[in-house]
């Protein structure tokens, strides 16, 4: 028996794109702190669902988690985008939602793969969001080609930034990530999975690695 309840909601963008949410409640809550959780590429088959090991996880441990799908994904309104700027103002509603609908006193955004670029671009557009978390950002120059217009917003953020990243991402390799860092504003940390690859820390087996700490 889950010690949390699921619930799902729809949540409606400035231009009209209805989005398809689920919230994780804890029956015993352990901070008045919600977390949301943004999903992988939409054209490459990013969705909510990815995201449900990690929010189930959380609620277990008595967070409150959100996940949704983003534009043009499942049952949500709307035509994804290539560079995801148009998904950014999918993470600014569904924030917005959550602080007039489940009233915490803070929200922490955390973003896999593609959804970290797309998280990190709303960070400071939300008052209540107090912290970052990237999964696998993808740095590298080939993906910047698609998200390199999204560096400058989290890189320039005054809150606090965790980067977790596998040591043998093919996105992005650990010296990447370093040199970005060391141009960015705030407390910035890194935590770097030995041996796991992008991809594979996407998968349901590394579930439990992406929560450790939590």
């Amino acid at each position: 028996m889950p010690n949390y309840t699921l619930e799902s909601s729809t949540v409606e963008t400035l231009d009209g794109v209805n989005l398809m949410t689920r919230i994780f409640k804890p029956k015993q809550v352990k901070d008045n702190m919600v977390i949301v959780l943004v999903h992988q590429y939409s054209i490459m088959g990013g969705c909510q669902a990815l995201m449900k090991g990690m929010a189930s996880g959380l609620a277990e441990k008595g967070y409150a988690a959100v996940t949704f799908d983003m534009r043009g994904v499942g049952q949500s309104t709307g035509k994804p985008s290539l560079t995801g700027f148009a998904e950014v103002a999918d993470v600014v509603a569904v924030c917005n939602w959550v602080s007039q609908n489940l009233s915490p006193n803070k929200i922490l955004l955390v973003g896999s793969s593609a959804g970290a670029p797309i998280a990190g671009s709303a960070v400071d557009q939300i008052e209540q969001i107090i912290g970052y978390v990237s999964l696998g950002y993808p740095f590298g120059m080939m993906a910047s080609i698609l998200f390199g217009r999204h560096h400058k917003a989290i890189l320039q953020s005054p809150k606090p930034k965790l980067f977790v990243m596998g040591t043998e991402d093919g996105f992005t390799s650990v010296k990447q990530l370093d040199n970005k860092l060391k141009s960015a504003a705030g407390h910035n940390e890194t935590r770097l999975i030995e041996g796991a690859g992008h991809f594979e820390m996407e998968g349901p087996a590394f579930d439990s690695e992406m929560l450790a700490g939590s």
